[in-house]
């Protein structure tokens, strides 16, 4: 794991600590913890390689947030800091950011929108190094590499993304083919003009001048969205100083977004498309199968009826693989959770086991439930949880033979509340076991041949339970049975 990856989270909630730490790790990056400011300061002194980002708690209880802002600032000009803060102390996290700060973020928060905030900061760490390479490795001015005709300028030219090249004056130098096809100018037309002549976008020029003649002299890197015409660009301006600290110009990396906003359209318009084109007909006949199987219709022959119950299981079995594609998408656009409040996890339990009852009887197994007295509540979505352990019971009801047993229990753990749903069904194989979270994943044997399922529900709790800030794991055994353990945790505050 290189260093540009590393990450320090200096909070004093566990739960924040431990949910970052977790979020961060499965996004490829190597996350370090800090309980209070002290212990944060002294790891960012003595942290070996150095941290890329540093997640900083602005209110702690000894040393705060503002105060180790200040002394890292000290050790390391350059440290990207993200102060995190509630929505009360908005103001506080434009201060540090006035402090040097490069970023915040809000509690409580999604992980996507965690990993957004913290891939802006690596991906500002990466144009910086790249721009001191670049500094590096330009023994004459950058006049001089414009008309080259160098190893540098083929790759500079074989690049997907835009290269714009200006002087201190901020006159163009270098362009290179992705950088003309996205500004809509022509390389040789624009050499020597200014931004502002060749392009006429303000944001543009605003980049270079502010790091070519920075209000905050430790301002290297500026990036800026804007849209040119019917393309959305995003562009990072890096500034390009020689050996002795002198400014001879900025490179500019321009990146072409309008692809992203076009998958996002396009997921929206499949969504609607599923939700209204695909869910109500086939409930439709689902519907009319059910009418034709009462009756309404006339009789029905004894191979009609046959029939018909297999068309209507085939309907029911395409509408919840829609539903699972929904969710899905949902999970995907961070938008799992449509409504946070406090809940007890207990009582949410106890609406899925009485709703589960029927189908554990049908089965002829027990169905036991164990609830802790003086349970903590958690802040959460109610309908997004009750499809977890839904799904959970679900799963073990369909996986244990007649006779078998399943326990829920609901406790707390430290800062978390617990649920384990156990059961003494087939199990699962060590080698599958790592891959049942995977959507479209299902465990395939004699035994699962006859037991029906889209293969997202274990993906689409495990979404669930991550946007909640929890966590989920399985331990099985084959022919002794799951038990599978999910923390959520604590409502502070």
């Amino acid at each position: 794991m290189g260093k540009l990856n590393k990450i320090l989270v200096i909070d004093d909630e566990a739960v924040i600590r431990d949910s970052c730490r977790r979020i961060l790790a499965s996004d490829g990056c190597e996350v370090m913890t800090a309980a209070n400011g002290e212990e944060g300061l002294a790891a960012i002194k003595g942290g070996p390689g150095g941290f890329a980002v540093v997640l900083l708690d602005l209110k702690m209880p000894g040393m705060d947030g503002m105060a180790v802002l200040e002394a890292a600032r000290e050790v390391n000009p350059a440290l990207l800091v993200v102060v995190i803060t509630g929505y009360a102390t908005i103001d506080s996290a434009v201060e540090a950011m006035k402090k040097g700060a490069y970023d915040f973020i809000a509690k409580p928060f999604t992980p996507d929108q965690l990993c957004v905030v913290v891939n802006r900061a690596l991906e500002k760490r990466q144009l910086e190094l790249e721009a001191e390479q670049l500094r590096a490795e330009a023994a004459r001015s950058l006049r001089d590499v414009a008309t080259e005709k160098s190893k540098v300028r083929t790759i500079i030219n074989s690049m997907a993304y835009g290269i714009v090249v200006t002087d201190r004056e901020g006159r163009i130098v270098l362009t290179n083919p992705a950088a003309s096809r996205l500004l809509s100018i022509e390389s040789k037309a624009c050499l020597e003009k200014t931004l502002s002549e060749a392009v006429g976008d303000e944001k543009l020029m605003e980049a270079v001048q502010g790091v070519v003649s920075p209000k905050n002299p430790e301002v290297t890197t500026i990036s800026q969205e804007f849209q040119m015409e019917d393309s959305f660009i995003r562009a990072h301006t890096a500034a390009v100083k020689s050996e002795e600290a002198e400014v001879l110009g900025t490179v500019t990396v321009l990146e072409d977004m309008t692809y992203l906003l076009e998958l996002d359209r396009m997921k929206g318009n499949f969504i609607a498309m599923v939700s209204h084109e695909l869910r109500s007909p086939i409930s439709a006949i689902g519907q009319n199968i059910n009418l034709i199987l009462d009756g309404v219709a006339g009789d029905t022959t004894e191979k009609q009826r046959y029939l018909l119950s297999r068309a209507k299981k085939r309907s029911k079995g395409l509408l919840d693989l829609i539903t699972d594609l929904l969710e899905i998408s949902k999970i995907e656009a961070g938008v799992a959770m449509q409504c946070k409040e406090p809940l007890q996890v207990e009582e949410v339990v106890r609406a899925v086991v009485e709703l589960m009852e029927g189908e554990a009887r049908t089965k002829e197994i027990s169905l036991a439930t164990e609830f802790h007295s003086s349970l903590p509540s958690v802040l959460g979505d109610r309908d997004n949880l009750e499809r977890v352990f839904t799904n959970l019971l679900s799963n073990a009801i369909k996986y244990t033979p007649a006779g078998g047993k399943v326990l829920i229990e609901v406790c707390s753990d430290g800062d978390y509340v617990k649920t384990v749903v156990q059961d003494t069904g087939i199990g699962i194989s060590q080698e599958d076991l790592p891959r049942i979270f995977d959507k479209f994943s299902r465990v395939k044997s004699e035994k699962t041949r006859g037991i029906v399922g889209t293969g997202l529900g274990l993906s689409i709790v495990k979404g669930i339970v991550e946007a909640h800030l929890g966590s989920i794991s399985v331990e099985s055994e084959e022919g002794k049975g799951t038990t599978v353990t999910v923390l959520l945790p604590q409502k502070t505050g």
